[in-house]
């Protein structure tokens, strides 16, 4: 079996990969920590190449980091994704792929993770296809320590069952959402990474 060596390049690309998805998985698991929030209002907003795809939105996700307090960020996300009943937005696949929660993809989903030895931490809260999880996963899926598991071809199985068919839609409905601001900035990045993801792996078919 042929292996895939990384350049300096290279090794620097999929780090950077999996800190974005990192970062997204806590920018859409819960109101971002006083920390986090301190360290994007300092964060550098040019890419180390110029006109980078991902410049643009990232430059409004740190622009929006800086324009609003921490108190008015999470009022936005509990706006958004919390509150009493139904939320304005649902960070669940199942909902974008079925129309329910708790259906087929959600079933289909804990079977993949199965295979790759992963289970859900019952302290959680949320199922696993909500979003914040589906990223931590991607997350591990290029940086973890096992090579059988931690590979592009289990990444490019994973994003295209699972996070592919239904995301772009997620971004769209926080986009459209009136009261996002923060997060109409997170969602726009969040598209155009996951564009970036798409035709990424499309080149190594």
């Amino acid at each position: 079996m042929s292996e895939l060596h990384l350049s300096d390049e290279g090794l620097d690309e999929e780090i950077a990969r999996a800190e974005v998805y990192g970062l997204l998985a806590q920018l859409y698991q819960a109101p971002p920590a006083p920390d986090l929030l301190a360290n994007l209002r300092v964060a550098v907003t040019e890419a180390p190449t110029a006109g980078g795809f991902l410049e643009e939105p990232w430059r409004q996700v740190v622009g929006a980091a800086r324009a609003q307090t921490d108190a008015q960020i999470a009022d936005e996300y509990d706006a958004l994704f919390g509150g009493v009943g139904k939320p304005e937005v649902l960070l669940f696949g199942s909902h974008y792929l079925s129309g329910f929660l708790n259906d087929k993809p959600l079933a289909q989903l804990r079977t993949d993770l199965a295979q790759l030895g992963l289970t859900r931490d019952e302290a959680l809260a949320e199922t696993e296809d909500h979003i914040a999880y589906l990223c931590e996963v991607m997350r591990y899926l290029i940086a973890g320590d096992d090579v059988a598991v931690a590979n592009l071809t289990q990444q490019q199985r994973f994003f295209a069952a699972h996070l592919q068919p239904w995301v772009e839609r997620l971004c769209e409905a926080i986009a459209a959402q009136p009261r996002a601001e923060f997060y109409r900035a997170v969602a726009l990045f969040t598209q155009a990474f996951m564009n970036v993801e798409a035709q990424g792996f499309d080149l190594v078919e």
